[in-house]
């Protein structure tokens, strides 16, 4: 932990971020087998297999359960994010909005950059304060090994299908670059009839420039929202930004 910004010096990234983000989601299930290989990577295992979370048809585990065995068994955290979203959002367990982990069980939530990663306030900072630098080195241990041997298997990649939108959406974004192109025909009409007024402490070519490179960030921005709306979850690229281990919704609008 650095006394520079009190907040951890390391965690998780790359691999076993977009690895951790995908095993904690609500539709990762393991069969017996999945299990008792995975339990192989647990340090420091009792040897007690956690209860299935599914018994009929057959006997189903959740990725939720099998990371809670690398975290301390008396560990309790909640958290809601910061940001400006609706408390709806923020604070949903249905849809794994904040995150809760109750007696050292991932009850609800994501694990991402903003827990996991070096941020404070997260899974590892908390640990580090409760119990010491040498349970956080387990949890970095254990975390790493079980989402890099699922992940192995599972398998993760990017193809061209990540990066086509549909019919709708590319209207969508048509229509915010034509907005924006009309905002921009209408600052250079204005500053070649000599009636663009100059910012504070710019001349006019300084305004028409500024003004000018805003609206085309503004375009890139909002082709970028409507494209993380339109891509579902399952989307590798918007999986990636998600969990904070590479990208940004830029990135996916560029793309």
């Amino acid at each position: 932990v650095s006394p520079q910004r009190n907040g951890p010096l390391m965690g998780i990234v790359q691999d076993t971020l977009c690895g951790i983000y995908k095993f904690c989601r609500r539709d990762t299930f393991l069969t017996k087998e999945q299990v008792m290989n995975i339990m192989m990577w647990v340090p420091d295992w009792d040897g007690v297999i956690p209860p299935p979370a599914i018994l009929k048809p057959r006997p189903r585990w959740t990725g939720k359960q099998m990371i809670s065995m690398a975290l301390p068994s008396g560990l309790n955290l909640l958290r809601v994010d910061k940001d400006n979203s609706a408390l709806s959002e923020k604070f949903a367990p249905l849809n794994d909005g904040g995150l809760l982990i109750h007696g050292g069980q991932l009850m609800y939530g994501m694990f991402s950059k903003k827990t996991v990663g070096a941020s404070g306030g997260g899974v590892i900072h908390t640990i580090f304060n409760e119990y010491g630098p040498a349970t956080a080195v387990a949890f970095f241990n254990g975390a790493q090994t079980i989402i890099n041997y699922w992940l192995l298997h599972n398998g993760f990649s990017i193809g061209i299908g990540d990066t086509i939108p549909d019919a709708l959406t590319i209207q969508r974004i048509e229509n915010c670059v034509r907005a924006r192109k009309k905002e921009v025909e209408s600052i250079t009409a204005s500053a070649t009839d000599n009636t663009l007024e100059p910012l504070p402490g710019m001349n006019v070519r300084e305004t028409f420039e500024s003004k000018v490179s805003r609206a085309l960030n503004n375009a890139r921005d909002e082709a970028g929202s409507e494209t993380e709306k339109s891509l579902k979850d399952l989307n590798n690229a918007i999986q990636m930004a998600r969990s904070g281990s590479k990208g940004s919704t830029i990135n996916i609008s560029q793309m």
